[in-house]
This record gives structure tokens, C-alpha cells and sequence, in this order.
């Protein structure tokens, strides 16, 4: 596919600066939370995932994956959430093992290349529907790609069509990105939020140790002594050349639209693969020059240019 050219996102100058739009919509945008039905589903492993529903009877459902801890609260799930439900969708957000506000059960959390769990959700999606969309963002979006080319010939066939938006999809090289002094205070919140959520699961299951816990001082740190080991992977560069959904790519064989814009503070270079994708048959790649990361804010109005966007996609396509 051509890449596309999304150049009629002209933010005013407040969102010009990445940081600005990238922390704005967290600190100030204020959605109405839907009513979501929550439902509990069992996982092979005998834990559990909390789904978040929005049900309209509709034969189509669109599936939500958030970012690094994120959950079926987070603005901009909030915000395409009611948008989709408005214009013919069922909605399911997913909220990733102990993010939907209860620890799960196994030694274990959620990383960026859990796509078991995604596999057993959208199987749960497929005994009521015909069609199923899948949206992921940052985290989440890397963990939608990563589904759609690790195994193309198990990809579920009611999978229509597939967005992902600001995904580091090189986790590796992004792992050093947020850990650059001018990202020190996303580095610092999602450290401490991890952090904290590690010594809540530790009073659950104690096989988690916390030891050496207060050596944590980058997202990388957090991942070579936890994230990693609690999860089969010898190191945190073991976990990332493993998950890293660059390298599936290729495999992909669902109409995809994957929005990374080219100030996001979160993302290096190899997390823009224009040559890599200017002739992929299925994946379209946009790179609008302002968003920061799940930014692209707008002041007063409802709902911003990338959920017109990503509804605009479902709808038509490009």
C-alpha cells in the first residue's frame, strides 16, 4: 500500500509541542464514562481478564487494547468507545491482567507481546459476532500487530480490519527513547505506577518477589528484573527482540492502519518503518508530522482527530 499522507491534522500552537499534546488529553480532556457491562472470562492458565462491554445488539464489535497501564478507563478508550458505539458498534475494552482494578491470580502480570491473551479474547468475541474490529494504542497497538503476524494463518477470520496508533513497534529501541532525560517524567510515572501495582501483587502471590525493588529506576530496570523473568524471557532484551512487532510485519495479512506521528516523545526512528511498509499489500502507514503520543488533540470539541480518524477507516477504509 501507498503510505498515506494524513496531512489535514493542523493542531493550533499549544499542540504543536509534543509534550503538551501527548499530556493534555490525560490532565485536562474530561469524556463521559459509558455505562460498561463488565465481564469476567477465564484464561487457559485458570486466571481471569475483566472485558468491558458496551452492548447494542449489533452484529459487529469493535475490541479496545490499551497502553502500558492503561485500562477500559483511559481517555482515549473512553473517548472511541462512545464514539463507535454511536455509529453502529458493540465495543469490548480490554483491560490487561491486573488493570482492571483486581490482581489476577497467577505469577504473572501482562507484558507487550501477551497476544495469548488477546487470542482468548477474541475467541470469547467470536460466539457473538460476525465481524470483529481491533484498535490497539501505544502498548496495545504493538500487541495487535504482533497477533496479526506471528501466526497469519491462525489470525481469526472475523478479524475485518486492524488500527494501531503511536505503537513501538521496535520495543528495544524505544525502551531507550523513554528513558532519555527529556522523557524523565513519563519514565517516572509509569515506573511508579508498575512499581506500586508489583507490591499489590506480591501480597497476592508472594512466588513475585519484590526484592531489589527500589533499584527500579527506568521502565528497561523494571523490565529485566521483572517484567522479564516472570515471564520466560531471559532478560528485558530477550523480552523485547521477542516481542517487538516490527519483525511480523511482513506477515500481516489484514487491512491495517498503523498512525505514528513523527514528534511522538515515546518513539526512535525504527519505530517509523517507511521503506519496510511503502509497498506492504495490506498495512497502511501514516506519519502526520504533529500528535506527540496518543495525543492529536483539539481544544472544545468532542472527540478528537484520531478517533475520526480510526472511524473513518472501519467505516470506508482509505
Amino acid at each position: 500500500m501507498p503510505l498515506i499522507n494524513f496531512d489535514d491534522y493542523k493542531p493550533g500552537a499549544l499542540f504543536k509541542r509534543a509534550h503538551f499534546n501527548t499530556m493534555y488529553p490525560a490532565f485536562f480532556r474530561r469524556q463521559c464514562k459509558p455505562k460498561y457491562e463488565r465481564v469476567r472470562i477465564d484464561t487457559p492458565d485458570d486466571d481471569f481478564l475483566d472485558l468491558d462491554f458496551i452492548k447494542k445488539g449489533n452484529n459487529k464489535v469493535a475490541m479496545l487494547c490499551h497502553g502500558l497501564e492503561g485500562s477500559s478507563g483511559s481517555q482515549y478508550i473512553v473517548a472511541m468507545s462512545r464514539l463507535l458505539s454511536k455509529n453502529g458498534w458493540d465495543v469490548l475494552a480490554m483491560n490487561y491482567r491486573s488493570c482492571g482494578g483486581e490482581v489476577n491470580r497467577q505469577p504473572m502480570l501482562y507484558h507487550g507481546g501477551a497476544t495469548y491473551d488477546l487470542v482468548t479474547v477474541i475467541k470469547y468475541l467470536e460466539k457473538s459476532y460476525d465481524h470483529i474490529d481491533l484498535v490497539g494504542y501505544s502498548l496495545g497497538g504493538n500487541l495487535a500487530l504482533k497477533y496479526l503476524g506471528e501466526a497469519p494463518k491462525a489470525v481469526s477470520k472475523k478479524i475485518n480490519k486492524v488500527v494501531a496508533v503511536s505503537a513501538p513497534i521496535e520495543l528495544g529501541k524505544a525502551s531507550i527513547q523513554i528513558s532519555r532525560p527529556s522523557n524523565w517524567h513519563y519514565n517516572k510515572s509509569f515506573r511508579d505506577s508498575l512499581v506500586k501495582k508489583l507490591l499489590r501483587k506480591n501480597k497476592i502471590t508472594p512466588e513475585i518477589s519484590i526484592k531489589n525493588i527500589n533499584k527500579v529506576k527506568t521502565l528497561r530496570d523494571f523490565d529485566d528484573r521483572f517484567t522479564a523473568p516472570y515471564h520466560g524471557f531471559k532478560d528485558a532484551w530477550d523480552y523485547y527482540s521477542k516481542s517487538q512487532s516490527i519483525q511480523f510485519l511482513p506477515f500481516v495479512k489484514k487491512e491495517t492502519l498503523l498512525i505514528n506521528a513523527l514528534d511522538d516523545p515515546f518513539l526512535p526512528k525504527e519505530c517509523y518503518p517507511f521503506e519496510l511498509l511503502k509497498k506492504h499489500k495490506y498495512i497502511h502507514f501514516a506519519a502526520p508530522r504533529y500528535g506527540g503520543h496518543l495525543g492529536f488533540a483539539n481544544f472544545n470539541k468532542e472527540f478528537y482527530w484520531i478517533e475520526e480518524k480510526i472511524l473513518s477507516f472501519l467505516k470506508f477504509g482509505i
